[in-house]
């Protein structure tokens, strides 16, 4: 039979060997050859029609280590037989050890030796040969397998495999036939039409070879949006056409006074403390809020002096927290723990800006940017991860009209039909209410966001008119995210335990669409 052990031509031997046998088995007459290597041969051969075949698949048991050395030398129980016989009086277990060279052979042979009644423990308490001779069926299963890959006995392969001394393989083979186009040698076929064959007629000749259309174009590694980026461009997508203007987000370290002092959080409160906020060591704090220009400087004085003396003594018809207001606390560094520090500086500006009528004008505003808080991390919360916040400024606003909003802005991304608010406490809303949405996944109703109406402390210390009220809300933009992608846990979306292939799989998202 022909082999292709000593030829780099594959397809040829192939060729040649079918013509003195039909059907050919290829793990007779190529079986050093891998299996991949005759697959991409019979391809070749087969997309012209020269031969056809079958694929065969089939396991076959493979010796591990320890089966390997038995097979060499002998089973453990036979080894502790053959050593108790050739000792004069029986062994000791050490001596025994000592006599087998393994002690854990020694061991597990004692055990088997027992069971087959191979050995016995004499009256002195040593270990001695209790049967004539003996049969090492062991050595000789394995050593059939070893030459045959099979055996006779379907038991035989399971009391092995549970003794771990066999494991099973699976092995691809090949049968082989003559196709239609059959012949010894392969005719050149034409890949391209060139000009030389046009000029020439050599093109009417010529064997081209057929396209295959079942073949898979080559990955081309192009990069993938994550799924946060896809959901992101989709909230701004529905700010924009809501009529928001977006907020400058790149300040990831602010003061406290923006952080919390602005927004009538204490500094008391629990928000402030180590364990929920990461502060900046160096440096450890900053300068005032200072104005651009000249012609401001009075008004970021004055705000200055309002915060301070709303949360120290009271003001705006408030009794404030009735605390000492440390300003060095309020000029400590921290990483943001909220983008609403982005919304307190815009409506400080909207505050200096006046309208027709005198007055500041309307505005919408959204964020969405990364914040950071020092959370234990579990299934749905990191340390660092992505707010989506917005703010509308308006007169007569009102507590109905912003669970109407609500409502329309998540009917947008395919929520609002499940959505739930509850009451809930904000240091700087009043009246505030926490959104959740049912997550199929989790099967359970989840928080996706938070909002209210800012407080008159907070606002009129701003300089903003008494009668303007504005809507605040927030929301994660991962949990919306596994929403859509039915990810049940957040660490699989963002962080270092994120799968490539989901990023690069996952289809672009509609909001709108359920």
């Amino acid at each position: 039979m022909a082999t292709a052990e000593n030829t780099g031509d594959l397809p040829s031997e192939i060729l040649h060997a079918l013509s003195e046998k039909e059907p050919l088995l290829s793990a007779e007459a190529f079986p050093s050859i891998k299996s991949a290597d005759v697959k991409s041969a019979l391809d070749r051969l087969g997309s012209r029609s020269m031969l056809t075949y079958e694929t065969i698949d089939r396991e076959e048991a493979v010796l591990e280590p320890e089966a390997e050395q038995i097979a060499a030398s002998g089973s453990h129980e036979a080894r502790v037989f053959e050593a108790l016989r050739n000792a004069m009086g029986g062994l000791t277990v050490a001596e025994l050890e000592s006599a087998v060279g393994d002690k854990n052979v020694a061991k597990v042979g004692q055990g088997k030796a027992f069971k087959s009644k191979w050995i016995a423990k004499g009256k002195d308490g040593k270990l001695v040969a209790s049967a004539e001779s003996i049969e090492d069926t062991t050595r000789e299963q394995l050593q059939i397998i070893q030459k045959t890959s099979t055996h006779p006995d379907p038991k035989v392969i399971t009391d092995l495999k549970k003794r771990k001394l066999i494991k099973m393989q699976k092995v691809i083979s090949f049968k082989i036939n003559k196709g239609p186009k059959f012949a010894l040698e392969m005719v050149k076929e034409e890949t391209d039409l060139t000009a030389d064959m046009l000029a020439s007629g050599a093109w009417k000749t010529a064997n081209f070879k057929p396209y295959n259309f079942k073949a898979l174009g080559a990955d081309q590694n192009a990069g993938a949006l994550h799924p946060l980026n896809k959901v992101r461009h989709e909230f701004r997508q529905i700010f924009f056409e809501m009529g928001f203007e977006e907020m400058p987000t790149n300040h990831f370290v602010e003061t406290g006074f923006w952080n919390f002092d602005a927004l009538f959080v204490p500094q008391q409160h629990p928000a402030r403390d180590l364990q929920d906020t990461f502060y900046i060591s160096d440096p450890v704090s900053a300068d005032k809020p200072r104005a651009e220009s000249d012609d401001d400087k009075a008004d970021y004085e004055e705000y200055w002096k309002n915060v301070k003396d709303v949360h120290q003594e009271g003001k705006y018809g408030s009794i404030g927290y009735r605390y000492p207001w440390a300003e060095d606390e309020s000029l400590r560094l921290v990483l943001r723990t909220h983008t609403t520090a982005i919304s307190t500086a815009m409506l400080h500006k909207l505050a200096q800006q006046k309208g027709p009528d005198g007055r500041p004008p309307p505005a919408r505003y959204f964020s969405i940017d990364r914040v950071f808080r020092n959370e234990t991390v579990d299934a749905t919360h990191l340390a660092e991860f992505h707010q989506v916040e917005g703010v509308i400024a308006d007169y007569g606003l009102t507590l109905g009209g912003l669970m109407e909003f609500m409502t329309t802005f998540f009917e947008k991304m395919g929520l609002g039909a499940d959505l739930r608010f509850k009451p809930a406490y904000n240091p700087y809303t009043e009246p505030s209410m926490e959104i959740f949405s049912f997550h199929k996944g989790l099967n359970k109703l989840v928080e996706i966001g938070n909002s209210g109406m800012f407080r008159p402390e907070m606002l009129e210390a701003m300089g903003l008119p008494k009668d303007m009220r504005v809507y605040g809300w927030g929301l994660s933009l991962e949990r919306p995210t596994m929403i859509k992608y039915k990810v049940n846990n957040i660490r699989e979306l963002l962080g270092h335990k994120v799968d490539l292939s989901f990023i690069e799989r996952n289809p672009a998202v509609r909001l709108e669409k359920t």
